[in-house]
């Protein structure tokens, strides 16, 4: 399956399956687009007249053009075939009972009242709860006792708010810290924080046992202050802004990232990585909002050509950037062209209730945080370990070919068949279809392919 688009000034090809990425000429991009469907002699008649009399392509030229690509689909580098469909199962049963990561949901309560906030306000539709030390500790136990020969193990400090039950956090990687070497792993820990809260004790804490903080900011004062305010409506922008730049500056501008989501009222979300950059901090992530339909924050259709204007006018920002040496990290434009992820990553996606859980502070087990108070999404608890063997079975078998939507998609390789939360909560089911979500996904992924292109070029 072959994907071809123009962007940036760049002819891009991709090849799906090989994952190989082309930058070609015009002659090249149109011969690989009829190469399947007709003949050797028709594709050189039909280039010949449109090059050949330009002076600057002769018909040598094109028959040279095409047995590139030829020689390019003989080493399977284009036209390759789809051979991953067989594995999908097999891979997953190699991994069948290993849990790598833990969300921990330190604290279902917050400090602030977001009004698109998808846990409730960090309720998670149910009561407000911090997780206790001995919670947490079984929670660690329990990772350590699934985790296999698996020596990486990652811990997530969640809400809510996690900073509103800090000692606990401090104590639980304490905790973890004392049996790593006993038992062979080495947790790296992350904390997501809205950071009212912040202080140097929390500065001094991240960054001497954090591999990453998440910082929440949606990038302009009038834009954050809409949504995220206090319980008395008191926008937080002001309050957050100096300790976000403290923290950064103290983490020597590494090891973290702000985090924004865009919604109805800012499609123009290029305007707030600007603010966020204008701020200081370089390495970014704005999501888009996912909240039911008719909700005044949920994007719309009218939205969809502006944010995809706004992803393509964020691709040349970074490029010319680079041109001034002032470069910016965008996370859903990270990709490598050369590795990137296993086929085992592209296949079966993000590990939710299988490799990948999150913890109530009461220790229930759910399979990501976005399943959290769904209560037919329990797994079992961190005592007894899964229970809900049919819930986890479901979550098995989410892979790229579970969807039948995303056959025929060129990206699905990328985003193995979507977040199952999204699907989940647009369709019913975990295996169905966030259409909102992939068009935006698809245009995310010719941009990020784009950047990376230029990048190799030198451009």
């Amino acid at each position: 399956m072959i994907h071809q688009y123009k962007l940036g000034g760049c002819n891009i090809v991709l090849d799906v399956c090989s994952g190989a990425v082309h930058a070609v000429d015009d002659v090249a991009y149109d011969i690989i687009g009829m190469f399947e469907k007709h003949s050797r002699e028709d594709i050189l008649e039909v280039m010949e007249k449109k090059y050949a009399g330009s002076g600057d392509t002769t018909r040598k030229d094109i028959e040279e053009c095409y047995g590139q690509v030829e020689a390019l689909r003989d080493s399977g580098q284009l036209f390759a075939p789809d051979t991953f469909e067989n594995m999908a199962g097999e891979l997953k049963e190699k991994t069948a009972g290993v849990v790598k990561a833990l969300c921990l949901h330190i604290a279902h309560t917050c400090n602030l009242n977001c009004s698109y906030c998808f846990a409730s306000q960090g309720k998670y539709h149910g009561e407000r709860a911090v997780m206790s030390f001995e919670v947490g500790k079984r929670a660690l136990d329990f990772l350590v006792e699934n985790s296999g020969s698996r020596r990486n193990l990652e811990v997530d400090f969640f809400g809510g708010e996690p900073l509103m039950n800090f000692q606990v956090v401090k104590d639980l990687v304490a905790y973890a810290r004392s049996i790593e070497k006993e038992k062979g792993k080495n947790f790296r820990f992350t904390l997501t924080t809205n950071g009212i809260l912040i202080d140097d004790d929390v500065i001094e804490f991240a960054n001497r046992e954090c591999s990453n903080v998440v910082l929440s900011l949606d990038g302009r004062k009038e834009i954050h202050d809409r949504c995220r305010v206090d319980y008395a409506g008191n926008g937080s922008w002001d309050r957050v802004v100096p300790k976000f730049q403290k923290l950064v500056k103290a983490r020597g501008g590494k090891d973290y990232y702000m985090r924004g989501t865009f919604t109805h009222a800012n499609p123009d979300f290029l305007n707030d990585i600007r603010q966020m950059l204008d701020l200081g901090p370089t390495e970014l992530s704005t999501e888009p909002v996912v909240c039911a339909e008719g909700d005044p924050a949920a994007l719309t259709e009218e939205d969809l050509p502006i944010v995809s204007e706004q992803y393509e006018k964020l691709a040349e920002l970074m490029l010319q950037r680079d041109r001034e040496g002032r470069p910016f990290t965008f996370y859903h434009y990270m990709i490598d062209l050369t590795g990137g992820p296993c086929i085992y990553k592209r296949i079966s996606g993000c590990g939710s209730g299988t490799e990948y859980m999150a913890v109530t502070p009461w220790g229930d087990l759910y399979p990501c945080h976005q399943f959290v108070g769904e209560e037919r999404f329990c797994l079992g608890n961190i005592w007894d370990g899964v229970t809900n063997t049919e819930v986890r079975s479901e979550f098995a078998s989410c892979n790229v070919y579970a969807h039948p939507e995303c056959r025929d998609c060129w990206a699905r390789l990328y985003c193995s068949g979507g977040c199952a939360a999204n699907a989940y909560h647009a369709t019913g089911s975990v295996t169905g279809v966030y259409e909102y979500g992939c068009k935006l996904f698809r245009k995310r992924m010719e941009c990020a392919i784009m950047v990376a292109v230029a990048r190799e070029l030198g451009e």
